[in-house]
């Protein structure tokens, strides 16, 4: 079978979904919007507090890092959404665009039009913020930002004992400084998830002009000479083909993305060439691969106030009966942005505060109640790569992520375990602190945390940078995230972040693909 459309988009996640709304609006031209997985109409992706249960599912692309050296080699999972809205059905709903200097560093290196000051339009269309009105932010778009209904008073604890050790009240991350203690804003409508597929999707699917095929696992994108035509795709078991007259716009996501750039020959030619793939162009495709480490730092709870009660049917029940109560949490509910050393431009460490036992992905189970601490690094040095392991487009890629091999983001975890400590010494912890679960009474000095780190760092689903954006030539895609080498091919995702901006992606991937459509048609 063999369509024909202007635009042909591969992936409907976080930015899939927006490049779909944003360019059917003209209905002169037809769009097709390819997505591997399902529908998102699931209720662990409905519920906020449910959306660990949705990994290592069919809803999950399930990935996995080879052997990590620098993590005692052990292999480090990384969840990726596989259905319409992409992650951003599956992740926490944490709204964080990260720092003007991420943004500015990017036009410092030739990134031309990807300043703070040029993003922040992008970000402000984009939001419908329930409670801040103002130049940083955004009324009447599609992504509603809103507060969380319910903040677990082990929350406000945590943001009352930041403030005790000598941080800011923040709140608002996305405002004029992100430095600071506060309660995280969520991409929630009504306490429930509001994913790109519901925000940006849904509306323009009833247009005659877009074409959405789910379960189409994209296998190559056909390229004749120096131009993107097409792309070839599987439905069940049946080849098919969209052809493409303007252009094909990948935005499978930083882990895909590179595959399929790969397996169309576009990537480092002696690689393609090990897998008997003939290079069409060769670029540094799957390189730079960055994410952001955390670990977690686990206390019981001397109440029974936890997100533990959640789990009870009562929950389940006050929740689809009222929109409201534990079930409405994103268990991630509090945050916040240090420095951890002097003399830094930005806070180098993010923490993630759950009212709840949060370990091993929430797969670990705990008899009573606790809390967690996830000091998360962003600001982060070390590099990995992504590789084809077949020519067998259903195989899954080689990921390499090297975390923490770099020495100061060792130094800076250890760092973030320190502070978390003290945190939780505070006063307004004193109702709820029990004794510390992880890392516990045996890791107490630098190289017994630096052990604890090594052995028990994972991420925090961030995958990024692995089709990097940077001056023209000089990269994988322009600043205009045209594949360089490539006519009518763009990559439009997380992985053209050329450093991975300080907080959670998934705010920056909608911005890129709102400014991206605006390239595509020529009025950025």
């Amino acid at each position: 079978m063999e369509r024909e459309y202007d635009y042909v988009i591969v992936g409907a996640g976080s930015a899939g979904c927006v490049l779909a709304n944003r360019l059917s609006a003209d209905a002169g031209v037809a769009v097709l919007l390819l997505e591997a997985g399902g529908s998102h109409r699931h209720l662990h992706s409905h519920i906020p507090a449910a959306f660990p249960k949705l990994f290592k599912t069919k809803r999950d692309w399930n990935y996995v890092t080879q052997a990590e050296p620098t993590l005692k080699g052990r292999t480090v999972y990384i969840p990726r959404g596989k259905m319409l809205g992409g992650s951003s059905a599956i992740n926490a709903m944490i709204y964080i665009r990260g720092r003007r200097s991420d943004y500015d560093g990017w036009a410092a290196a030739g990134c031309t039009g990807w300043s703070y000051d040029d993003v922040l339009p992008y970000f402000r269309r984009s939001e419908h913020n329930e409670r801040i009105h103002d130049d940083y932010h955004g009324v009447g778009g599609p992504l509603n930002v809103a507060d969380l209904t319910l903040h677990n008073p082990m929350s406000t604890a945590f943001v009352d004992a930041c403030v005790e050790w000598g941080m800011a009240r923040n709140d608002d991350f996305n405002g004029a400084s992100q430095d600071g203690a506060g309660f995280y804003q969520v991409t929630q409508k009504k306490a429930a998830r509001w994913s790109t597929a519901q925000a940006f999707l849904r509306p323009a699917r009833k247009r005659r002009n877009l074409d959405v095929t789910t379960g189409a696992h994209a296998t190559e994108v056909i390229v004749n000479g120096t131009r993107a035509t097409g792309v070839a795709y599987v439905v069940g078991n049946e080849r098919r083909i969209a052809r493409a007259r303007a252009e094909v716009i990948v935005s499978a996501g930083a882990i895909n993305s590179p595959q399929l750039l790969m397996l169309s020959g576009i990537g480092p030619a002696d690689h393609l060439r090990e897998h008997g793939i003939e290079p069409v162009v060769d670029l540094p495709v799957g390189k730079n691969l960055q994410d952001h480490p955390a670990v977690m730092v686990v206390y019981e709870s001397t109440k029974e106030v936890s997100l533990a009660h959640a789990e009870k049917p009562r929950a389940l029940l006050e929740y689809l009966a009222f929109r409201r109560g534990m079930l409405s949490s994103n268990i991630g509910e509090a945050g916040c942005f240090v420095h951890s050393r002097e003399g830094l431009e930005a806070a180098d460490i993010q923490f993630h505060f759950g009212p709840a036992y949060f370990v091993e992905h929430g797969f670990e189970t705990f008899d009573g109640h606790a809390f967690s601490l996830g000091p998360t690094l962003v600001t982060v040095a070390s590099r990995g790569s992504i590789e084809l392991r077949s020519v067998d487009p259903f195989s899954k890629p080689r990921i390499q992520g090297n975390y923490l091999s770099e020495r100061v983001d060792v130094a800076t975890m250890v760092a973030g375990v320190e502070i978390s400590r003290e945190i939780v010494q505070q006063e307004a912890f004193d109702p709820y602190r029990g004794r510390e679960i992880y890392p516990g009474p045996d890791f107490t000095t630098g190289a017994e945390l630096e052990e604890y780190v090594r052995q028990v760092a994972e991420l925090l689903y961030h995958p990024a940078g692995t089709c990097a954006m940077g001056a023209p030539g000089a990269a994988v895609v322009d600043p205009e995230l045209r594949v360089n080498g490539i006519e009518a091919l763009r990559v439009v995702d997380a992985s053209v972040m050329p450093t991975i901006v300080g907080g959670n992606t998934n705010a920056p991937t909608i911005m890129i693909a709102e400014r991206a459509a605006d390239l595509i048609r020529g009025v950025a």
